[in-house]
């Protein structure tokens, strides 16, 4: 059971919800993770990188790997 709401994805936008990126790393997709995390970094400079820390805690919530 890997789909949208299962444990693994609760606990990935969890790690997202503190650090964004983390959840994609925990979840096995480094380049997507490095993506959220820098460009989050370079937002938050001008204020607007809570919109790509909330994309991240979604996008981890409902990942659903292909099989």
């Amino acid at each position: 059971m890997t789909g949208q709401g299962s444990g693994g994805n609760v606990i990935a936008a969890l790690c997202s919800f503190f650090i964004p990126g983390l959840g994609q790393l925990v979840q096995g997709r480094p380049l997507i993770a490095l993506v959220q995390f820098v460009l989050a970094a370079v937002l938050w400079v001008i204020l607007l990188g809570w919109i790509v820390h909330l994309w991240s805690i979604i996008d981890a919530a409902r990942f659903t790997p292909s099989r």
